[in-house]
């Protein structure tokens, strides 16, 4: 099974351009034994299957580096730890906090956090309308909320000419015409990720 993974892991990476260490490899393939384990309990995420996992939350997250290329990040409603926790292990140098409201997911990626010397991480446990945080130059979130209420939750977070970068599936028509004063539309990013069935979206929005 580790075998399977690994490759599985080796074909994303290269699918996508991306070039991880074995280390980093490593620290990938243990967050997805530590999410299947944990999930019999948390429920972390609704899949089941470690390979599954792989392909639908790690290289699905993986797919988003490009776009992550900042010295502090904020990952929104993180749940088990997504995108943030592929961003922080591949990304390094990158200072990355980890926020959702659900004291489980949090003790979950404190977890993580320790077993994979993360030191890059940082998790918060509390609403993001409610949190004291610094401003970030970066904030995600994944499958958390529209883009209205993402700007009106989480805003106050990013610095300005800092971004929101969401993810999203089917293109987001709807959702774009959103209504702001203070961020505006960068560009919407089509997105191939490697075994992943439907399509896939980055909305990216700047803050004036």
């Amino acid at each position: 099974m580790a075998v399977d993974l690994r490759t599985q892991l080796e074909q994303g990476c290269q699918a996508l351009s991306i070039d991880l260490s074995p280390t980093q490899q490593q620290q990938l393939l243990d967050y997805v034994a530590l999410m299947a384990k944990w999930n019999k309990v948390y429920n972390l995420t609704s899949v089941r299957d470690p390979a599954e996992m792989l392909a639908r939350h790690i290289i699905d997250s993986l797919a988003i580096l490009p776009y992550l290329d900042a010295p502090s990040l904020l990952d929104v409603g993180t749940g088990g730890g997504l995108p943030g926790i592929p961003a922080a292990i591949a990304r390094p140098d990158c200072a990355v906090t980890l926020l959702d409201s659900n004291s489980k997911k949090t003790r979950f990626l404190q977890q993580v956090k320790a077993e994979l010397g993360l030191s890059n991480v940082t998790v918060v446990h509390g609403r993001v309308e409610q949190v004291s945080l610094p401003q970030f130059a970066i904030i995600t979130a994944r499958a958390f909320a529209s883009i209205d209420d993402i700007i009106r939750l989480a805003g106050q977070h990013c610095q300005p000419q800092g971004e929101l970068v969401l993810m999203k599936g089917v293109y987001p028509e709807q959702e774009l015409q959103f209504d702001s004063k203070v961020f505006h539309l960068r560009d919407v990013v089509s997105l191939t990720v490697p075994a992943c069935d439907g399509e896939r979206h980055l909305v990216r929005l700047i803050k004036d």
